[in-house]
């Protein structure tokens, strides 16, 4: 059985993001490396860096948090995996869901590669649902 990237990087940034850490530590891949370039685009990250440890690269995430430390901690964005190896969702351009009424992003895979709903509507292109983030 094969591994399931995406949804590792969600549950790592997922859980550092609970745990109130700053840094997250995940592995290079080129779908990885697509889906931290668009996070860092949409302001959901402040800087990523890429590190080499004995043949293996890997990224260093620095996540945003909130500035005020008084009252209830609540998570800066939440993240969803939303096709996955056992069920793949598609959609074409016409259908990608709007989150939040545009506050929150889709990002897909297309045949240009993975980007946001919002270039897939521009472009005029569908493709695989990835993931959610709000």
């Amino acid at each position: 059985m094969g591994r399931d990237t995406i949804a590792d990087i969600i549950t790592s940034i997922r859980n550092a993001d609970m745990d109130r850490k700053r840094v997250v530590r995940i592995a290079s891949t080129n779908i990885t490396e697509n889906i931290v370039k668009i996070l860092l685009r949409e302001g959901f990250i402040d800087n990523v860096r890429k590190h080499r440890e004995s043949n293996n690269f890997f990224f260093v995430l620095t996540l945003r948090h909130r500035r005020n430390k008084r009252g209830p901690y609540r998570n800066l964005f939440n993240l969803k995996r939303i096709s996955r190896p056992g069920l793949r969702i598609y959609s074409n351009y016409q259908r990608i869901p709007r989150l939040l009424g545009g506050m929150g992003i889709v990002i897909i895979s297309t045949s240009r590669g993975i980007m946001t709903d919002r270039e897939a509507r521009q472009e005029g292109i569908g493709g695989e649902i990835l993931c959610y983030i709000w």
